[in-house]
């Protein structure tokens, strides 16, 4: 099964300390490695990105920075793993890396399941 691993935060809490881009460079390397890690990146800031919406069918363009945004996705990994459980392992080895080396952050990382085959309807009605 396939997870995506998307990083939020608030945008202006500074740059991530030398010390965690060391550590999540390690942990990549080791997923990488044992072939859990599918892909892996960083963002640039939400104030150079653009919103395009449909609303009562008007297409609309919104360049960044979005004032309503309370977080932004800054990151985000793609990775195959056995099960669910296994993804928030690895999520809470990826939270647990940015409390030991940026204390006083704030986010979170939200894990989603990607379809790897046709939909399990079933499961949007949970």
């Amino acid at each position: 099964m396939r997870f995506l691993m998307m990083v939020k935060a608030k945008e202006g809490q500074g740059q991530p300390p030398a010390a965690l881009m060391e550590a999540i460079a390690q942990s990549g390397a080791e997923a990488s490695k044992n072939g859990t890690m599918v892909l892996t990146g960083g963002l640039y800031p939400a104030s150079q990105g653009a919103r395009v919406r449909i609303d009562n069918g008007r297409l609309n363009v919104t360049d960044g920075p979005f004032a309503e945004a309370k977080e932004v996705v800054g990151g985000f990994a793609i990775f195959e793993l056995k099960s669910r459980e296994e993804a928030l392992e690895a999520t809470k080895h990826f939270m647990e890396l940015h409390r030991e080396h940026w204390p006083g952050w704030v986010g979170e990382t939200e894990v989603r399941q990607l379809f790897d085959g046709p939909p399990d309807f079933e499961a949007f009605q949970k």
